[in-house]
């Protein structure tokens, strides 16, 4: 059986004592890190890259679960493995030969995930499945915080759960967007086992929020 597991996004930590928060974070029971690295091009915002999570690594053993929306990530493979990622996701949408990109990230010694954007059908997966370790469905259209779950993401984490099961495939599927502890259970039911949570963590009591969410994962 898959365990669940938080990765909180450490997109809605406070940069200014950003060690802290994660030590915080991870003190509390936080077995990953999720880390959106954004390029102002494939989503409309920048975030950051290399140099943070080469910064990140020294400070904790979690696993930093990487996410990279850019386009044409296969120019940075090495350098996010060298800067210490464990699990680096790329986005169907932005590769051109995806399974040769899934090869790459597993040949560097990092697990491969793969995201989809709410509206991009799991079709896209049709060919790349047993290649993954970890599909990353987006329930929002991803480029900003904040914003609100896409209730219609249940049916589509559904499906997939399903596909994996069927295909005897030991895939995690996370799921990253709008999850708070009141839609959490939603998206477990359907299928997700690791959830991303970004303003839901470091919006508040970061240990109490983190343990709160430990509560329902593991309940």
């Amino acid at each position: 059986m898959r365990p669940n597991i938080l990765s909180p996004s450490i997109l809605s930590a406070d940069f200014a004592r950003l060690g802290d928060d994660i030590s915080e974070a991870v003190g509390a029971g936080a077995r990953y890190l999720h880390i959106d690295v954004m390029d102002g091009m494939f989503v409309p915002s920048i975030s950051f890259g290399m140099p943070v999570i080469r910064s990140i690594r020294p400070l904790t053993d979690a696993v930093l679960d990487t996410h990279l929306m850019i386009e044409d990530p296969d120019r940075y493979l090495e350098d996010f493995a060298e800067a210490g990622c464990d699990i680096l996701t790329v986005h169907a949408e932005a590769c051109r030969h995806l399974d040769r990109t899934l090869d790459r990230i597993r040949s560097l010694g990092m697990k491969a995930g793969v995201a989809l954007n709410p509206a991009t059908p799991l079709s896209a997966l049709d060919w790349v499945l047993g290649s993954c370790d970890m599909i990353l469905l987006m329930t929002v259209n991803p480029g900003f915080g904040g914003q609100s779950y896409l209730p219609y993401m249940d049916e589509k984490i559904r499906q997939l759960r399903e596909r994996t099961d069927l295909l005897g495939l030991s895939v995690d599927i996370e799921v990253d967007g709008g999850i708070k502890r009141g839609n959490v259970g939603r998206v477990l039911r359907a299928g997700a086992n690791v959830i991303v949570a970004g303003s839901a963590v470091f919006g508040g009591p970061i240990a109490e929020n983190v343990r709160a969410f430990r509560e329902i994962l593991e309940g």
